[in-house]
């Protein structure tokens, strides 16, 4: 019996093009500080930590 060959297809909406995404899977465990400056003047600073569950 031969198989039947298809195909799938699909469309992904576009990411915005003034976000940035941050992957902390991609990150060693330990605490972080993010800092966020515009025009050399500090926005945000913020920490998080990233454990190993």
């Amino acid at each position: 019996m031969k198989k039947k060959q298809f195909r799938l297809g699909g469309t992904l909406k576009r990411l915005p093009k003034k976000q940035i995404y941050l992957n902390v899977n991609h990150l060693d465990n330990g605490a972080y500080v993010l800092k966020i400056i515009h025009k050399n003047k500090l926005i945000k600073k913020t920490t998080f930590y990233k454990n190993k569950e």
